[in-house]
């Protein structure tokens, strides 16, 4: 083939993409980093929120999403040290041109750990509240973040749901891993079989006595949290290595004042809820949601919401409660930024 002929046919490659075969993409380059911000504890005294801000290399976004974890998970959930590529959130999101902050929970991760008693679901709102606003006037990588998108999963998304009814300061809310009723029966029997107190576990027993933060068992977050046909066992194994504690009455007035006394209520933004197919602890054995569709979900889950949330419900085939760390959570995250650009008007270049 001619040098002019073969170089025209490789840009008409490169133009038409999508008919012929791409030109490889850039690779984006991705700043991560931990930051410590100032809250107040339950009782009123100083405490600090510890996270993680990761975003594109370049000019900040205008946006930011705000990342709460659930029980017994600290940020690593949206950033699971393995195969990061795959299951990292975070990093997926900043390799699309979205900026995010994970942030540990009072009581978990490198956050203060203040005495499980008081830690109930309005310290917890409120001091997600205040990352909020260090967002917004910039004290996080030193941009001022014009738009803020808080998302939560499990009782993360109790918290998120309360911090967004409450002080109506943020853009939008994304709420995973959750329905407005749960299967009693299976969290029944996950609570009795599959917690203990964290200072009687191997692994987290340094954290301190208290005896009411509590964790899972070894081995007990493969049944409660995935569906093993859709999960990798080493993802299970670096979840299990990760684990944290979480405060049993913070738990339980996030549970029902957060969920089952839906605080979603008063959201005045718009809202989008995702769930795994398969999550036992929400659509399953009596849970009385249909959840093999976002289109079969939402029916059930609208009359939570005010019109003002405009909400859209997904569903993750084949996918357990922590449906971030599926084989396919790629899809999720997908449909997330879509809801992203068409409800919040959240765009990357």
């Amino acid at each position: 083939m001619p040098l002019k002929l073969a170089t025209a046919v490789a840009a008409c490659c490169a133009l038409l993409g999508g008919f012929l075969v791409a030109a490889p993409a850039a690779a984006v380059e991705i700043r991560c980093t931990d930051v410590d911000l100032p809250v107040t504890g339950p009782l009123g005294g100083p405490a600090t929120v510890h996270g993680r801000f990761c975003l594109p290399d370049g000019p900040a976004p205008a946006a930011v999403q705000l990342l709460v974890h659930g029980g017994t998970y600290n940020s690593a959930y949206w950033d699971l040290p393995y195969d990061p590529d795959r299951y990292s959130y975070q990093r997926d999101m900043a390799k699309h041109g979205y900026a995010t902050f994970a942030a540990d929970q009072l009581g978990s991760g490198g956050s203060s750990k203040p005495p499980s008693l008081p830690l109930l679901l309005p310290a917890l709102a409120r001091s997600m509240h205040e990352v909020v606003g260090h967002l917004r006037a910039g004290r996080v990588g030193g941009t001022p973040f014009a738009k803020v998108v808080i998302v939560g999963h499990s009782v993360g998304s109790g918290i998120v749901a309360a911090e967004a009814s409450t002080y109506q300061d943020v853009d939008g809310v994304i709420l995973s891993g959750m329905t407005h009723l749960p299967s009693v029966p299976a969290l029944t029997l996950g609570v009795l079989f599959g917690l203990q107190p964290a200072f009687a576990d191997d692994q987290l027993g340094s954290l301190g006595s208290d005896p009411l933060y509590f964790t899972t068992k070894p081995g007990a977050r493969a049944g409660l949290f995935y569906a093993a046909e859709n999960s990798d066992p080493r993802v299970i194994a670096a979840d299990e290595a990760t684990k944290d504690q979480v405060s049993v009455p913070g738990m339980g007035t996030v549970a029902v004042f957060g969920i089952v006394l839906p605080a979603t209520k008063a959201i005045r933004v718009p809202v989008f809820q995702a769930i795994g197919e398969k999550d036992i602890l929400f659509c399953g054995l009596f849970a009385l949601r249909d959840c093999s569709s976002g289109a079969t979900l939402r029916p059930a889950e609208a009359p939570y919401y005010a019109p003002e949330a405009e909400l859209s419900t997904y569903v993750l085939p084949g996918a357990g409660h922590s449906l971030a760390l599926h084989r396919n959570a790629s899809l999720y995250r997908d449909a997330t930024r879509d809801w992203l650009r068409e409800k919040v008007g959240v765009a990357v270049p």
